[in-house]
């Protein structure tokens, strides 16, 4: 990916097909600023699923490392545990 480009929501806007177009073909994302400050980005949806799955892979592990703690802890049974986190799924 490379650097991403930076505009105001006013020129995104006027140019929305053109800013996708560089988000995905060219794999700059856009970040979005209004009144001068950044609000949102624009990334390809390629880069945006690879984030989204980062981010659960992430979640996963940390979770494990939860019910490994607790688990040795002897603070909540693992079976406890299992189920708490199927009720949150």
């Amino acid at each position: 990916m490379t650097e991403p480009a930076t505009e105001p929501v006013t020129e995104v806007r006027k140019h929305l097909s053109e800013t996708i177009d560089r988000a995905c073909r060219h794999e700059t994302p856009t970040i979005i600023t209004r009144r001068g400050q950044s609000e949102a980005v624009l990334p390809g949806i390629e880069e945006y699923h690879r984030l989204c799955e980062a981010a659960e892979r992430s979640e996963d592990e940390w979770l494990n490392r939860l019910a490994d703690q607790a688990e040795s802890e002897g603070t909540v049974p693992m079976e406890q545990m299992a189920a708490l986190l199927r009720s949150e799924n």
